[in-house]
């Protein structure tokens, strides 16, 4: 009987391992690439700043919502070149055309799982300010 319950005891907390491991990365990066997640820096005030920063095409005032972030690929990639670009990218993902979205976020080398992506002259994108 004792060995029965250890046998499920291990079982039980290999699936729990298991289930960790697969669900807690879509959790965390889920909001990566979708406006209308919420991100684990979300806060009322500062998602209506960043959406005036994007309507207005505002480099400076996103830059400015970004520096404390720390530091993350958008912040080392998105500059004022390119930063209509992914203001693009931003809208067309928050008219649910997340398949355009993504095809901007690659050309400019963001929202890559693998990390890839063109490099130099701020061709890295991402959504984080969610």
């Amino acid at each position: 009987m004792k060995k029965n319950m250890k046998k499920v005891t291990l079982g039980l907390s290999i699936l729990a391992v298991a289930g960790a491991i697969i669900i807690l990365p879509s959790t965390t990066d889920a909001y990566r690439g979708d406006p209308n997640v919420q991100g684990p820096n979300y806060s009322l005030e500062r998602h209506t700043a960043m959406q005036n920063a994007f309507e207005n095409h505002d480099f400076e005032a996103w830059k400015s919502l970004m520096q404390d972030m720390g530091k993350v690929r958008v912040v080392e990639v998105i500059n004022a070149d390119n930063f209509d670009r992914f203001v693009e990218a931003h809208e067309l993902a928050s008219q649910g055309k997340f398949e355009e979205a993504k095809q901007i976020r690659q050309e400019l080398g963001l929202g890559l799982k693998d990390g890839s992506g063109r490099r130099g002259a701020g061709m890295k994108m991402g959504m984080m300010h969610r």
